[in-house]
């Protein structure tokens, strides 16, 4: 029936604005809000139940999609003259027929990131020629179908961890650019910064970039002044883009000015720079580091807006997490069957019923067949399934990667 609720259980973290709120965990008396069941149209709203609830639960069929990016910006000043104009992204391919090309832009981006840095580990300069082959595939392919590009990226081995957080965070900042309708010469630049923006640690002792245990002052001193060595390495170069070099620059800053190297706070700091700083910050966590193993891409969001109005600003963290979904695409879960599954595919207007790829039997044994499931419409052949829980990356021994060898 039409009227009947499609209610999904939602911590209260990862509330969204537009979804609809049907059940709280605690009375709505408690509440100020005048009906029972609210639409969520505000970050007050969202942020009065963050106050009073530990989770409630939202009706999937009243979901309604937020402001557009646009409108956000306008109403939030964050626009420059450079970012003006605004376009509606749609993907332009079925995400199946991208996949090979998206597979192809994959590996042109990763031989181009070797060859740029390997070219300024010797001594050369920059290579912009190589900067400009590996972003301009990948973005075309980003703004065709991000799904189809993240898919094929979360499949592969990741061998090297710059030339991995290189072409991450260039696709993020990519599909980033693409939802908040940016022209593509505009994108274009947002992916090169994101694939240089840590181009500096090349001057870095490895040793240092891989210690595992705390660093001291000094040390600390060392891994900061990549910023640094960074703009000296493009200033030595013919790469003259403005954005580029803003990023370099900035993507450590901070919205409350605890950032560096110039402590540059809110509006200070370019919105480049305030864009990529939230990816990069996202991508280190999503991996594994010297210190620490990969975080599930769920929890990296959640760890990024509980850092809004403080490292980063709110409407921004609002719109990375509208443009990547609850459970960005290549998330490990667990369905209420039990299986474990990897998120294929966002679907935008339910973004709590992505379609997902079925890895394991519900006793966490893993399959030697996959099967794809929409959970946004289901058949009758299996018992309907939502998701229960994220995972981190490898959980209970089931590597995603391993479908990327079919």
């Amino acid at each position: 029936m039409a009227s009947e609720l499609e209610e999904r259980r939602v911590e209260v973290a990862d509330l969204e604005l537009g979804m609809f709120v049907s059940r709280l965990d605690v009375p709505w008396e408690l509440t100020d809000f005048p009906l029972q069941g609210v639409q969520l149209t505000s970050s007050e709203d969202i942020a009065k139940l963050r106050e009073l609830c530990e989770f409630v639960y939202v009706d999937a069929r009243r979901q309604v999609m937020p402001d557009a990016p646009s409108q956000i910006l306008q109403r939030t000043e964050l626009s420059a003259s450079r970012f003006e104009a605004r376009l509606g992204y749609s993907d332009q391919v079925p995400f199946d027929d991208e996949v090979p090309r998206a597979r192809e832009a994959l590996e042109t981006a990763i031989a181009g990131v070797q060859q740029v840095f390997e070219d300024v580990l010797q001594g050369r300069e920059l290579p912009v020629e190589s900067v400009e082959r590996a972003v301009r595939p990948l973005v075309a392919s980003v703004l065709r179908s991000a799904d189809a590009f993240f898919w094929v990226d979360g499949l592969r081995r990741h061998d090297h961890p710059s030339y991995n957080h290189a072409v991450n965070c260039s696709a993020l900042a990519a599909a980033f650019g693409r939802h908040m309708g940016f022209a593509e010469e505009t994108i274009v630049s947002l992916a090169a910064g994101g694939l240089l923006m840590d181009i500096g640690k090349t001057r870095v002792p490895e040793a240092l970039l891989q210690r595992t245990d705390a660093l001291l002052p000094e040390e600390m001193a060392q891994i900061r002044a990549h910023v640094g060595h960074g703009l000296d390495i493009v200033r030595n170069s013919s790469l003259s883009d403005l954005d580029v070099i803003d990023i370099l620059r900035t993507h450590h800053e901070r919205h409350d000015g605890s950032g560096y190297p110039a402590a540059l706070w809110g509006g200070n700091i370019p919105l480049v720079g305030r864009m990529l700083g939230i990816i990069d910050t996202y991508q280190a966590l999503i991996s594994d580091r010297p210190h620490r193993p990969a975080m599930a891409r769920h929890h990296a969001l959640r760890h990024i807006y509980l850092a809004r109005d403080t490292h980063f600003q709110a409407e921004l963290v609002e719109q990375f997490q509208v443009c990547l979904g609850v459970y960005p695409t290549g998330s490990m879960v667990e369905l209420t069957t039990g299986e474990v599954a990897v998120v294929m595919a966002q679907n935008q207007a339910r973004r709590l019923t992505p379609r997902v790829v079925i890895l394991s039997t519900p006793e966490k044994l893993p399959l030697t067949t996959f099967q794809v499931v929409d959970l946004m419409n289901q058949n009758s052949e299996r018992p309907q399934v939502h998701i229960r829980r994220s995972l981190t990356p490898g959980a209970y021994g089931i590597d995603a990667a391993d479908l990327f060898l079919q």
